[in-house]
Parts: C-alpha cells; sequence; structure tokens
C-alpha cells in the first residue's frame, strides 16, 4: 500500500478563554476537535464547512503556524510535529500555503520582485542574478508578465493578487499547496480563472492540495475527494463525484440543497436548518449536530457517533448508519 503523502490523526486545536482579575483560564474553545483524514500525492482533498467550523485552522496546524494542541501530522511518513524551529523551516520548503485574503497577504511596502524574492532568500538562493530570473518565471507561469516585477501590490487587481500569491507558494517548488479560501474574495468570472490556474499547475508540477473552501460549487470543480466539517470535526468524508450524488449525513444533505442548479427545469428540495451553529465553547454533547438535525434520535444527544467507512472509501459520523 502507497503511504499518503500527509497523514492527520486525532488533529485537536482548544483556544483558552481566560477570566476572572488573575487571567486564569475558565473554559476552551475547541476550534478542531479530533480531525483524522489522509491526503495522497497528487490529489485534492476539498475541506468544507460553514465559517468557524475548524477548516482554516486545520490549515494552518498542518503547517506548523499554529500549535495543535494534540494529536499527529505525517507528511512523507515524518511526524513534523516533533521537528525543531530549524528543521520545520527547511520543512517547509516542501509545504506551502496561499491564503484567503490576497489585499492583506502581500505586503503593501514590497515590490512584486521583492515579494517573490523572500522564499529564494530564505532557503538558500544566494545568487542575485538566478532570483530574478526565477522570478520572472514565476510571473510568467502564473499568467503575468515580466514586467509587473517593479510595481506594488496595490497596482493590481484581486485575480492578479492571488496570482502573485500562488507565485510565491511555488517559489521554492512545493510538494503540498494548503489553498485557504483562495478564492472566495474574488468576483465569480476571476474565480474560475484562478481555479483553472491552481488545476493547470497541480498537474505541470505535480501538486498535492488541500483545498479549503465554503462553497461547495468550488470544490466539486476542483476536488477528488471533500470532507465535510461542522463544529471542528469531519462528519463526512468521501471521493467528490460520490458526496455529492449521495451525501449521507443530513449537514451535507442540507449544505448541498442550498447549492443552485443552472437547469431551471431541475427543482431540488431545500433543506432548512433550524437554530444556529453551537458555540465551539460550548459545544452540545453527543453529536454536535444534534440540535439542528431534522433526522435527530435520542441517542444523538448523548452519544457521539463514531466516524465508520459505509462504503469503500465513504466515511461518514452518524447514529442513522449503525
Amino acid at each position: 500500500m502507497i503511504e499518503p503523502l500527509v497523514k492527520v490523526e486525532n488533529l485537536k486545536k482548544h483556544f483558552p478563554i481566560k477570566g476572572g482579575v488573575l487571567g486564569s483560564t475558565v473554559g476552551q474553545v475547541k476550534a478542531v476537535d479530533g480531525v483524522s483524514f489522509t491526503i495522497k500525492k497528487g490529489e485534492t482533498l476539498g475541506l468544507v464547512g460553514e465559517s468557524g467550523c475548524g477548516k482554516s485552522t486545520t490549515g494552518r496546524m498542518l503547517l506548523r503556524l499554529l500549535e495543535p494542541s494534540e494529536g499527529k501530522v505525517y507528511f512523507e511518513g515524518k511526524d513534523i510535529l516533533s521537528l525543531s524551529s530549524s528543521e520545520m523551516r527547511k520543512m517547509r520548503r516542501d509545504m506551502q500555503m496561499v491564503f484567503q485574503d490576497p489585499y492583506a497577504s502581500l505586503n503593501p511596502r514590497h515590490t512584486v520582485e521583492k515579494i517573490l524574492e523572500e522564499p529564494l532568500i530564505v532557503h538558500g538562493m544566494r545568487n542575485r542574478q538566478e532570483r530574478k530570473k526565477r522570478v520572472k518565471e514565476l510571473l510568467e507561469v502564473v499568467g503575468l508578465s515580466s514586467y509587473h516585477a517593479g510595481r506594488y501590490p496595490h497596482q493590481f487587481s484581486g485575480g492578479q493578487r492571488q496570482r502573485i500569491g500562488i507565485a510565491r507558494a511555488l517559489a521554492v517548488n512545493p510538494k503540498l499547496i494548503i489553498a485557504d479560501e483562495p478564492v472566495s474574495a474574488l468576483d465569480v468570472s476571476i474565480q474560475s480563472q484562478v481555479l483553472n490556474l491552481l488545476q493547470d499547475l497541480q498537474k505541470e508540477f505535480d501538486l498535492t492540495y488541500l483545498f479549503i473552501a465554503h462553497d461547495l460549487g468550488v470544490v466539486r470543480h476542483i476536488s477528488d475527494r471533500v470532507g465535510v466539517m461542522y463544529l471542528g470535526n469531519i462528519v463526512e468524508l468521501s471521493t467528490s463525484e460520490e458526496l455529492y450524488d449521495e451525501p449521507l449525513h443530513p449537514y451535507t444533505q442540507a449544505l448541498l440543497s442550498a447549492v443552485p442548479i443552472p437547469d431551471v427545469d431541475v427543482k431540488r428540495e431545500r433543506i432548512i436548518l433550524k437554530g444556529d451553529v453551537p458555540s465551539p465553547s460550548n459545544p452540545p454533547k453527543g453529536c454536535a449536530f444534534h440540535t439542528r438535525c431534522p433526522q435527530a434520535m435520542e441517542r444523538c444527544g448523548s452519544e457521539r457517533p463514531a466516524f465508520q467507512e459505509m462504503k469503500d472509501g465513504h466515511y461518514v459520523a452518524c447514529h442513522l448508519y449503525g
């Protein structure tokens, strides 16, 4: 059996809540509460869910931009949580991130050339002429021109800025790119261009993606497999095709019922969920979704469902499937 490029086991991130005169810990925000998944080399795993469900926190923990509270993260079989800061810096050459907001993720005081040169300098490319040549190559790879190198981020549109962000992630030839909602801040017409660019780059450079998003239409377009997150947990994980054709979890069914269908003759029954998403600082007992679930049973309020494989490669955490 081929070892996956990334393996995540029971990953958790709990943020302390401080209170009182002495600032002692009075509670915890359970942003991610026991997530497990694998990513195979060359595939795209989509991670979807409502805002605040823990998607971005999960992505940042894979790069150790946030330190996990518990769990394991393996990259090419190596436990990255056991690495020192200098070892982790070397490892980040193989693991890069494209951030959500192209307006905030680029330094407004630096030219594009300096932005793209920085990771090259950090990872040991000392020759200035080689760096200049690499910057030119990177700009052309993402659909920009070499003369853009002397410009500042404010001189570009949102789509162009995100292309620069992608170029920066590609600078050191990574194996894994974590794309944290890379098109959510862009116009719909630009979103498709950036998604197509990401797919072209994946084929050209044999990249592996963790693609984080809240738009199920976008995720379907780019992902091989999709994990659905709710309140810090993955509730369903399957191939993209099977998830959209035959969703098992009531939460996934509700999300998909809200996706617009381009064919006006096809009608889809909209599933309206009751109530609001519970607070991650005080999640419900049992199944976290039972307070909003239209199919909730008595045991859902007391017993947390196991994340189990129902079909070949199709996992779900729900008491409806026991």
